[in-house]
This record gives structure tokens, sequence and C-alpha cells, in this order.
């Protein structure tokens, strides 16, 4: 038996000791520099001073030299640099860093106007658990690095944010700093525009977007609805997870608490594969391509029930089928928690992840991930939006990352929420166990890219409209069951 696709992704990921991270295409900072007294200072230290090295190591300090507090989630930082070629990928990893390495993440861009020292970015950004800077404060160190995804040598001469002969920490404007979209600190390459998208689009959507909207106001997992509403509670064996695992119709349930309707899946074990019961709920059909995808959704830190400890896998996400190893038309669109780790990790992680296509065995994959290794237990908004030139993913309300073009989708695919184990490594005794992942809905607009805030806009107006389920999205040409999905099995 094939291992689990997820198993063998994260184990080739772990054993990289890196994130992967390919180039997201983002247009550049403006290209003005702005004095420290506007809020930030940027200081920086290169670890690898050579013109050439196996990796770039960009080791900062920023500083608030505001009268105000800072939120670091607020902030982006760029390191700019010149591609060794055009085809070169790049992977980001975080060495040390006093506000954790957990609360770091970073994304690379392609600059709009390349300039003879730069055309790429590094964008270093925070997550909440990152906190806030005090007046006077600094982040301390942040010991980054970058290298090529190949590992072959990296030319840093021509790199425009790159210092050969800073061996310690000094004030660096070819670093920019930005708050709320604007620059605060530093100068980006020359003939860059303005650049971050700003947090809503100049005009609001159309309001006649075909949209899937589901409140899943059920009764159970054999009310009717579920099916004629276009939902497929899956029962067929078959991956991922645990093998001799189950898919049990039974452990999705339904509940109304304050009067607001939520879906909650189970996945229970006692220690063996016979034992454990996982539990997806996924659309009959594969017609959702761009556009945006929403859901709200609460991990789960610890079970609800026995000893804590597996590696379990809590997930919203968007696939279609792989209909050959390495198929270019694959496509499939993830956010992953992890509470107890697993796939090499120790602990908390959430991984989102952009595919192009894969092939089981010998394992190869094309992806690119981002991912934060802090709890998320609680209630999250997450959001995802593709269209022609990104995918971006947001967590409640803020960007968690922007993957390459590369990555978009060729096909329409199908909306899932599944619950699994990994394995039974985590936690080995034989007591029984249950975790729960609940889901309050799940929202799409076809074609519309939606900013978090809208989302909550359009949600608000259904519920306040009483209307708990709606289904306007087309079929698509060759719409097919997303249910028999061979990718879903390869999973």
């Amino acid at each position: 038996m094939e291992k689990p696709v997820r198993h063998r992704i994260r184990t080739a990921a772990a054993a990289g000791v890196v994130v992967a991270l390919g180039c997201a295409g983002l247009a550049a900072l403006p290209a003005t520099a702005n004095a420290a007294a506007d809020g930030l200072t940027v200081q920086y230290r290169t670890g690898a001073a050579g013109a050439t090295a196996d990796q770039a190591e960009p080791w900062l300090k920023v500083t608030n030299s505001g009268a105000a507090a800072v939120q670091l989630s607020d902030v982006k930082l760029r390191y700019y640099f010149k591609a060794d070629s055009a085809s070169t990928d790049y992977r980001f990893a975080c060495s040390w860093a006093v506000k954790g390495c957990g609360n770091i993440t970073g994304t690379f861009g392609t600059l709009a106007k390349p300039t003879a020292t730069a055309d790429r970015y590094l964008e270093i950004g925070f997550t909440s658990g990152a906190g806030s800077l005090a007046a006077g404060a600094d982040t301390g160190d942040m010991q980054l690095r970058f290298h090529r995804a190949d590992w072959q040598p990296l030319k840093q001469s021509d790199d425009y944010s790159f210092g050969a002969t800073q061996a310690a920490y000094g004030n660096w404007t070819k670093i920019t700093a930005q708050t709320g979209g604007s620059i605060v600190w530093g100068t980006a390459p020359e003939g860059n525009d303005p650049t971050d998208p700003p947090t809503d689009p100049p005009t609001d959507p159309p309001a006649d977007g075909a949209t899937l909207f589901d409140d899943f106001n059920y009764t159970g997992h054999n009310d009717p609805k579920i099916a004629a509403n276009g939902w497929t509670v899956r029962a067929n064996s078959g991956g991922p997870g645990v093998p001799g695992a189950t898919w049990a119709p039974d452990n999705i349930t339904f509940s109304t608490v304050n009067g607001n309707s939520l879906m909650n899946l189970e996945t229970s074990t006692a220690g063996t594969g016979a034992s454990t019961e996982q539990s997806e709920l996924l659309t009959k059909s594969m017609k959702f391509k761009d556009g945006t995808y929403a859901a709200r959704v609460k991990f789960a830190d610890a079970p609800k029930s026995g000893p804590d400890g597996d590696h379990l896998v809590q997930t919203f996400f968007a696939l279609n089928d792989l209909k050959a190893p390495m198929a270019d038309d694959y496509s499939e669109y993830d956010f992953e928690y992890l509470p107890n780790g697993g796939w090499g990790e120790p602990a908390n992680i959430l991984y989102t992840t952009s595919w192009e296509t894969y092939r089981p065995d010998p394992w190869e994959a094309v992806n690119q991930h981002t991912e934060s290794r802090t709890s998320f237990a609680g209630w999250h908004d997450v959001v995802f939006t593709i269209d022609a030139s990104s995918i971006k993913y947001y967590i409640d309300g803020q960007l968690f990352g922007t993957h390459d073009a590369k990555y978009l989708p060729e096909r329409p695919m199908g909306i899932y929420f599944n619950q699994w184990l990994i394995d039974l490594a985590g936690q080995t005794g034989t007591e029984a166990r249950a975790y729960d992942q609940q889901v309050d809905y799940v929202l799409h607009v076809k074609d519309q890219v939606l900013t978090p805030a809208q989302v909550k806009t359009k949600v608000d107006a259904y519920r306040a409209a009483g209307t708990a389920f709606e289904d306007t999205v087309p079929a698509a040409a060759t719409a097919k069951s997303a249910a028999a999905a061979p990718a879903d099995a390869a999973r």
C-alpha cells in the first residue's frame, strides 16, 4: 500500500529542514525613503559575507522609533536581490529569532520593474504571536536565511540589499519596511512604484457573482438536504490517514449554539488502525476554480476525551483529481493544522499549500507552502483567493501567504473539510480518545476576489436574510464527482 501523499510530502519537507516557498508575483514597494521618525528603523548584518555563498543570511532587527506601539503583524520587510536565473526558485528559513521563528514568515516576490541589482525580493512578515513593539523597543535578533532550491552556489555580489561589509548591525536603507501598505523605512530599487494591494479593492465586487454559501443547518449526517445541497459525507475507504482506518459518516454531526448552526467532524482512535474513525465532507462535483474560498473553522489542540498527543490533521481545502503522475492540470489549495505536530514537526504547525502536481512513486512534488509554528486553537476565519496572478491565504483578516501564479488551477475542483490521523506514533497508548474540528460556514464566490472584510459582510447578509444555503455556481462543462477523485484516495 502506498503511503499517503501528505505523509510523504511532510517527510520530504522535514528532511530538507527548510520551508518550500516559491516566487510570489507581487509588485515592489515604493521607491521612496522615509525618515526613522515615521515609526520604524531596520538594522541589518550579514551572516554570509562572501560574494558567493551556499545561502544568503540577512540578519535583521526592527526598532520602533515612533511614539506609539506597533503591531508586528502589520509590518512587512523586503530584502531585494538579483535572481541567478529567471527559472531559479528559492527557499526561506529562520535559524533563530528572539520573537520565535514560528512567528516569522517569508515569501518571495518578483519586481514589476527589474533593475541591474534586483528582480526579486524576500518579504518578511509576522504572525499575531509576535505581539507588538512598544515605542523604543526592538525585535531582537532575527537570524534569517534563504538559498536556491537546488542548493547551487548563490551569487550575492549583485544583490541590491546585500552588504558585504555589514559584519555588525547597523541601519540599512536598502531594506524596506512598511505598515498599513505604506513605506516607513528604506528605499526600494529604482523605478518600482508603490505596491502592495490595498486592504480593499477600489470598488465593491459585483453583487451578482455566482456563489455557494452553506451555514450547515442540518439535522444529522443522514439529513437528505445534505445530498440535495451537493455534499457527500464520506464513507468509502482509502487515504489519507492510518492504514485500516474507516471514514465514519456518523462522526459528522450538527448542532445549534446560541442560535448558530455548526458542523462537527470527529476523529477517534484507541491506538490501532481498526479502531480509528476519521471524517470528511466534500462537494459531489468539481465546479470551483477562480475566486474566493472562505470558512470559519474551530481548530482544537486537545482531545475532547482521552489522552492527547496524536498526529492529527484538521483541514479546509480544494482539489481535483490527479489524472496521471506529474499531470500538469492537477490543482490543490490547503489549510492544514497539525495541533500535535507530525510529518517531522514536533509541535503545533499550520500549513497553507498550493500544488502544481506530484508523483506518488517515486515521490516528486511541485508545490509551495507557508507555515506558522504556533497554536491556532479556537475559531479562525480562513480565506484563500485565486485570480490570474496569484493565490493568497488569509487568517483572521491578515495575509498569511502569497503563492506564485505557477500554481494557478487549470481545472475546476471540489471543496473539502476533513480530520484524520497521519499515524499512531504521536500517542502510542490504547486508551480511547476523540478529537473535534468544528465548521461554522463555507463560502465560495466564483471569479471574484473578496477581502476578508467583504467575506464577513457577505456572510452577515446571508444570515440577516435567514438564508442557510445558496448555490448558484454553475456546473463545470466536464464536471466530475469529487467523491471519486483519485487524488483524494492518494492523500
